[in-house]
């Protein structure tokens, strides 16, 4: 707690006097001239009285430190701090170390930037595969660094007309894809085979949505083709309804075209050219809320109890419980807003749109008075960004000018956990025109990339040419290490080395005094091949 003392300087004397006659010997010294008198700040009650103290309770508070406090308060602390100074506090002591390390810091730091990762299987008896939060947080934060080494390029061939919708599930390695030839296709993510294909379903495809559980794909027509996945079945989801039956469905409601999809654990949510967000029951299948928008809506992205959406050239952001509208971000771009994506902490929207521009907003506040600030703009493109990907730290687009870029956005996000107050900007103090450029642009492509997703070290993406590129950085990962093995192994070598040498000096003998004089009477040899010292030709040899 802060608290206002009138007599510092008085007090700060009386301490010196202390120290000095403690060192004398003195028994007991109470001070009595500049009593210590402190008035806490307003909200907050003193715990201290303007008695006079011994000189052994100033020297015993004088001397505590934060380690004096509760375990349980120390956490909560140290809960504010960013990884980075988390490492800084875990080598002050071994207390802090202890209470840096733990496993709900670390974990609460995961989540906030990827989500609570798949558990994966156990690698056999006898054999433990766990992992510490914060190794995984390292793990991951390393491997977020790889996007700007080298990649190889897996082209998918398959589709005969354009694709236009994409999605990755990395933690089945698979990926779908969908578009103008009204098939869904399914890909093995790890070696861009393909799978199984659904019939044709008699439109066009504009979304693709998926996780371990449940796949859907929303047509032009306005109904919703979904797959429920096959337990046992290797890749999850029997697209021909050959195998297993009863595992394919189709809803309608919607008057217009599906434009985007989502899923979370209990709902399915659809964005439709009609002008609404529909939510679903994943159980029963049947639609518990509609959000009407003012324009035909291009995407969605939910979170926890809220979705946002673009509709025209606006980004609504609505409480998916009450159906009631949050904020509204006006004219978000020059035209439509095409494409959005979301942070995994909700607090910060990526927007896309028509004038070629990427917007980053921050939300803060309550939920029934949300504030939206706009954090940073780029401009990477020349054409329109239809597509949006986030994984943190790296913001991804899709752009009809056949390009792609990667911004990192690590600078600019910062959680909630540096925050006091919810209600406040955390960006406010930034200076919103010194924005980094995208950190990197990758080529190749022909024009309008309509689609593009981000996971798993490799960025999927499709277009207007019908082919499906994967950008695969995971041997750059592989390349990495081993640089970094062999830095090591170069560095140890070179420490050896030097050590045999400390060790020859230190011996001395024949060898060093071999040395001086080579370097007292130092030789030279021409071409001729006839040695000679610094003072010239030997007599003999003139003669």
């Amino acid at each position: 707690m802060a608290f206002e003392c009138q007599k510092s300087t008085e007090v700060s004397k009386s301490l010196a006097i202390c120290v000095e006659k403690s060192n004398s010997n003195t028994e007991h010294l109470e001070i009595s001239e500049s009593p210590l008198d402190c008035y806490p700040k307003k909200g907050i009650l003193s715990s201290l009285s303007s008695k006079q103290l011994s000189c052994n309770d100033v020297l015993l508070n004088y001397r505590r430190s934060i380690t004096d406090l509760p375990p349980a308060l120390i956490s909560e602390i140290l809960s504010c701090l960013d990884p980075q100074e988390l490492g800084i506090v875990s080598c002050v002591s071994r207390v802090l170390n202890s209470l840096a390390t733990e496993n709900s810091v670390w974990k609460e730091v995961y989540s906030e930037r990827w989500g609570l990762p798949i558990v994966p299987a156990p690698l056999g008896a006898g054999v433990s595969n766990e992992k510490s939060w914060k190794e995984l947080f390292v793990e991951r934060e390393y491997r977020s660094k790889i996007f700007l080494s080298r990649y190889s390029i897996d082209t998918l061939h398959g589709h005969t007309e354009a694709v236009r919708t994409v999605s990755l599930l990395a933690s089945a390695k698979l990926i779908f894809t969908s578009g103008y030839d009204m098939i869904v296709r399914m890909w093995d993510m790890e070696d861009g085979l393909y799978i199984a294909s659904s019939r044709p379903l008699g439109c066009t495809i504009r979304a693709v949505a998926a996780d371990t559980k449940l796949l859907v794909a929303g047509g032009t027509d306005g109904f919703i083709q979904g797959w429920r996945a096959v337990e046992g079945l290797k890749h999850l989801f029997d697209l021909k309804s050959s195998e297993v039956p009863n595992t394919e469905f189709r809803i309608w409601e919607h008057e217009g075209p599906i434009t985007s999809l989502a899923l979370d654990p209990t709902r399915i949510y659809s964005g439709s050219w009609d002008m609404t967000v529909r939510i679903w029951d994943r159980s029963s299948l049947e639609c518990i809320k509609i959000l009407r928008h003012g324009d035909w809506v291009w995407s969605l992205v939910p979170h926890d109890t809220t979705v946002a959406s673009t509709s025209g050239s606006d980004v609504y952001v609505w409480d998916t419980n009450s159906g009631t509208l949050l904020t509204v971000i006006h004219s978000a771009h020059v035209g439509n807003t095409y494409s959005l994506a979301r942070s995994h902490t909700g607090d910060f929207i990526f927007t896309g749109g028509e004038d070629g521009a990427m917007h980053m907003f921050e939300i803060t506040g309550p939920k029934p008075e949300a504030n939206v600030f706009k954090v940073a703009t780029w401009m990477p493109h020349s054409g329109p960004v239809y597509s949006l990907a986030f994984e943190f730290p790296w913001l991804v687009s899709a752009s009809s000018d056949g390009r792609l870029s990667l911004v990192d956005v690590r600078k600019l996000l910062r959680t909630n956990r540096r925050s006091l107050r919810k209600n406040v900007s955390r960006v406010t103090d930034m200076d919103r025109n010194n924005v980094e450029p995208p950190q990197r642009m990758l080529h190749g492509f022909g024009p309008n990339l309509f689609s593009v997703d981000v996971g798993a070290d490799r960025i999927v993406c499709g277009g207007e040419e019908g082919v499906v590129r994967i950008w695969n950085f995971s041997k750059a990962l592989e390349r990495e290490r081993t640089a970094r093995a062999m830095r090591g192994i170069r560095l140890e070598n070179r420490m050896r080395h030097r050590k045999l040498q400390i060790e020859m000096s230190s011996k001395g003998g024949r060898t060093d005094q071999c040395s001086v004089a080579a370097k007292k009477n130092p030789m030279h040899v021409d071409r001729s091949g006839v040695w000679r010292n610094k003072h010239g030709m030997s007599g003999k040899l003139k003669a």
